[in-house]
């Protein structure tokens, strides 16, 4: 019975040996069957003879106009959420600049006496990044949020679309 076990094992060896050089010496030669094979490209690129240029979604004033309050509204609850959790500066700049930018896309839409009356809240959420900007440690972030709390709800009083739809250009 131990010359069938050592016999049995000796087979089951050789086999692995020769199963193992068949496939590492294969049909190819060593070291074409190792060596990485070049990416042929074969799609031609079409060239671009007549750029166009792409107008985006037509979309009435109404619909811009919402869009950017949107915009402003999402970035200033960011705003408010940085200063609430006291997150780092280069957040809570951000955050200001985004508000702040779309604060200014939204005047541009409005008539020339509707924007005198948005000058002021771009000048006070101006002063606030100014403010937030000044504050490296955070130290002032609960006077900073009253402040933008207070912006806010001024724009969301005074600048909701259904008080400002006549206005529009």
């Amino acid at each position: 019975m131990i010359n069938a076990k050592y016999i049995f094992k000796k087979i089951f060896f050789l086999t692995a040996i020769y199963c193992l050089l068949t496939t590492v010496f294969g049909c190819e030669s060593f070291t074409r069957k190792f060596t990485r094979k070049s990416k042929k490209s074969d799609a031609a690129v079409e060239m671009v003879l007549a750029p166009e240029e792409y107008k985006g979604p037509n979309m009435t004033k109404e619909e811009i106009y919402r869009q950017y309050y949107l915009y402003w509204s999402s970035w200033h609850d960011e705003l408010i959420n940085a200063l609430t959790q006291k997150l780092s500066l280069k957040k809570k700049v951000d955050c200001a600049q985004e508000a702040l930018k779309n604060l200014v896309n939204m005047k541009m839409m409005l008539l020339a006496d509707a924007q005198k009356n948005f000058d002021s809240e771009i000048a006070k959420l101006n002063d606030l990044l100014d403010c937030i900007k000044s504050d490296l440690y955070g130290a002032n972030d609960s006077r900073n949020l009253r402040a933008a709390e207070r912006i806010k709800a001024s724009i969301h009083r005074g600048f909701i679309y259904p008080k400002i739809r006549n206005y529009l250009k």
